[in-house]
């Protein structure tokens, strides 16, 4: 049970690295907004279907906070925590002990995607106004929907590898 405890926050803290890599990598600010659109979801989305809770939840949470602080954003860095977090939560939660097909993820993904979408809507509406948190819905978009295929490609090559990988 310690074991794999040990593992488990081992393997959270290795995919929050690769996720805070791989979004710093694509950084593309958005100056009506303050924000920023990365690969962030790619990191979530992957590690949460795959590996669940609670590496979904600390690797959303860890890496959207971390990103914020690297990037020159601490404002948004709890927001993100939140926001991240949960939504690494849901997919995780979502695709429990299910087999890993493009079905059984795609309303997970959209359930995670919404919670991303309206919770910045409400951050940045908070910070900045309601037309600025309007604002920020096409690119928070852009960057799930970018975020969602490149998942579904990514968790879609894995299974083939191992094709029956079930969470458990």
């Amino acid at each position: 049970m310690q074991k794999t405890r040990i593992r488990q926050e081992v393997l959270a803290a290795i995919l929050t690295a690769l996720t805070v890599a791989m979004s710093i990598l694509v950084v593309i600010p958005v100056p009506g907004t303050h924000g920023l659109v990365t690969l962030c979801e790619v990191g979530i989305y992957t590690s949460a279907i795959l590996f669940g809770n609670p590496v979904g939840l600390v690797v959303g949470g860890a890496s959207g906070f971390l990103i914020d602080i690297i990037s020159g954003y601490p404002v948004w860095c709890l927001f993100s925590l939140v926001i991240h977090g949960l939504q690494g939560f849901t997919v995780g939660f979502m695709t429990k002990n299910k087999k890993l097909t493009l079905l059984n993820i795609l309303l997970p993904l959209l359930a995670g995607s919404t919670i991303m979408v309206v919770g910045y809507y409400f951050a940045t509406s908070l910070l900045f106004g309601w037309p600025a948190g309007l604002a920020s819905i096409p690119s928070n978009l852009m960057q799930v929907g970018f975020g969602v295929a490149v998942s579904v490609l990514v968790v879609g090559s894995l299974v083939k590898i191992k094709p029956n990988w079930v969470k458990g």
